[in-house]
Formats: C-alpha cells, sequence, structure tokens
C-alpha cells in the first residue's frame, strides 16, 4: 500500500469515527427523551419539554449533532471516501454527490433534504415549539438514512484491499 492510500485511508478512519460518534450522541440523546416522551414529539410535548431543562438539554443535542454529523459527513466524510477511492476532489460539490450516488452511497435528493434540514436549523432553530418539534421528528425520521450512509462507508473501506 503506498504512503497516500494509507494517509487516505488514515483520513477517512478519522471522519469515520468521528461521524459515527455525532450520530451515537444523538441516538443517545432520542433514547433519554424517549423515556418521557413519545416521538414523534406533538406540540403539548415538546412544549412540556422546553419546562423540563434535562429533556431540553436532550433536545438541544439532538440538533447540535445532528448539525455537527452532517458537516462532518458533508465536509469531511464524502471527501475523504473519494480520495480514498482514487477520485478527484477538486470539483463542484454537486459532483462529488453525484459520484457517491454512482458508487451506491448516498442519494443525490436525500442527502438535499438533510442539507436543507440543517440549514433550516442553522436559521430558523428555536424560534417556535411548532417548527423545533417537526425538526427533531424529522431528524427521528433521517437518522437511520444517515446510518445506512455510514454504513456503507465503512463496508467500503473494509472491502478495499489492505
Amino acid at each position: 500500500m503506498g504512503n497516500k492510500t494509507l494517509i487516505y485511508r488514515q483520513k477517512i478512519e478519522q471522519n469515520l469515527a468521528e461521524s459515527k460518534k455525532h450520530l451515537k450522541r444523538v441516538n443517545d440523546a432520542f433514547s433519554q427523551i424517549k423515556k418521557k416522551y413519545k416521538i414523534p414529539l406533538d406540540k403539548e410535548d415538546y412544549q412540556k419539554i422546553q419546562k423540563d431543562l434535562s429533556a431540553l438539554a436532550y433536545s438541544d443535542q439532538i440538533i447540535y449533532r445532528f448539525s455537527k454529523l452532517q458537516d462532518s459527513m458533508g465536509a469531511k466524510l464524502f471527501k475523504s471516501t473519494l480520495l480514498f477511492q482514487g477520485e478527484n476532489i477538486n470539483k463542484p460539490f454537486l459532483d462529488i454527490l453525484n459520484t457517491l450516488e454512482k458508487m451506491e452511497i448516498i442519494n443525490v435528493d436525500d442527502w438535499f433534504e438533510i442539507r436543507d434540514l440543517r440549514n433550516e436549523i442553522a436559521h430558523e432553530y428555536d424560534e417556535n415549539s411548532n417548527l423545533t418539534a417537526d425538526i427533531i421528528n424529522m431528524i427521528y425520521e433521517l437518522k437511520s438514512e444517515l446510518q445506512t450512509v455510514l454504513n456503507k462507508i465503512e463496508t467500503l473501506l473494509k472491502n478495499s484491499t489492505n
């Protein structure tokens, strides 16, 4: 294995570990919230969460870690995956996504939905309880999709020649 390949392997392993850590924290926070509240959350439950400091901290953790996960995957993991595969990453991000879709790692439309949710969080989070409850519910629905993407990248890494 050449030096570049080894470096790219280490980078993808680091980025994968970081992404998995964020997803684990999202899942752990959902586990805590589900002890008291039913998912999907409704407006009334989210209003109760806002008064429950422990549950509020978990809901904030869900939103924060989801944003970090999406950033980590989009800015680091996807590029390191392509580098590891010998692909050029000096191209528009849409081309990177299209290459990952051809590799059957992601669905571009699904990724844009995830990115749009992350952008909505950045601009609208905590403005109203209906929207925040919807955001948490959407994260709950999307987290399995993110897990699938991480699993595919992990499988790609395991199946590559050492």
